[in-house]
């Protein structure tokens, strides 16, 4: 796989896609966008990656949309660039790897909404969210539904309608991300998360991963109902069968993906 707007590379089970657009603030153009969405179908399909790492080059994760693409555009070419970055929203949270965001910077917009979809995020200490778009008459309204989802109404609410900026230590606090860090300790503290999570079967990950997205929004009895069947379904695995054994016999469990 060839880009121009990310670097793809891969090492025991965990991959790392890096946006490199830093003299553009890492902005997500419609060009990267489509990238994104073609690296994570591929990864998609690899039993060899068991973790995805989303990171950027430079001192910015991604401020947003690229702004000069949304200049004296007619509807029909709005609808195309916010429909692309909902089908890599969309595409974050399908695919059976999890993927950890490495936040070295500033996350503004749809940058942030990039952060509140990744199903897990580490910050440096200097990192820092915002959706801004209300200070220049365009309200983030995609971003919303990633952001409400991940720190709630009220205050998603505040970070929209201000566009204030949050530093990563709040943003711990809110939950939009899972835990803050030393700069210098980022990589390595992304790394060993995905590393953890890598030790576990790759079926079982996969399908512990669809089921979270699929009962968070159903009510509590169908999410109960639904979640027992799952359940059910996952003890019949091989997997299943063999850590249970594992755990009984005191012995480290053989995954075989099945």
């Amino acid at each position: 796989m060839s880009y121009e707007n990310i670097v793809f590379a891969t090492d025991a089970g965990i991959a790392r896609i890096t946006l490199n657009r830093p003299q553009r603030r890492n902005a997500l153009s419609l060009a990267l966008m489509q990238e994104l969405i073609r690296c994570l179908g591929e990864i998609e399909g690899r039993r060899d990656v068991r973790v995805v790492i989303v990171a950027a080059e430079g001192k910015v994760f991604s401020a947003g949309h690229d702004l000069s693409q949304m200049v004296g555009r007619d509807l029909e070419e709005y609808q195309t660039l916010f429909r692309v970055c909902t089908e890599l929203m969309t595409k974050l949270q399908s695919i059976p790897q999890p993927v950890i965001a490495e936040v070295q910077g500033t996350a503004t917009a749809a940058g942030c909404q990039l952060v509140a979809t990744c199903d897990l995020a580490i910050a440096a200490e200097g990192a820092g969210f915002a959706t801004p778009g209300v200070k220049i008459g365009l309200f983030c309204s995609t971003p919303m539904v990633a952001l409400s989802r991940a720190i709630g109404r009220k205050r998603a609410l505040e970070m929209l309608l201000t566009g204030e900026m949050i530093d990563a230590h709040r943003a711990a606090e809110w939950g939009l991300v899972n835990r803050v860090v030393a700069a210098d300790r980022l990589r390595e503290e992304t790394r060993a998360l995905a590393e953890r999570i890598a030790g576990a079967s790759e079926l079982v990950i996969g399908l512990g991963k669809q089921a979270y997205y699929t009962q968070i929004d159903l009510d509590q009895p169908r999410a109960y109902a639904y979640a027992q069947e799952v359940m059910s379904r996952n003890a019949l695995a091989e997997d299943a069968q063999e850590g249970i054994s594992a755990f009984l016999e005191k012995r480290k469990p053989c995954w075989t993906g099945r």
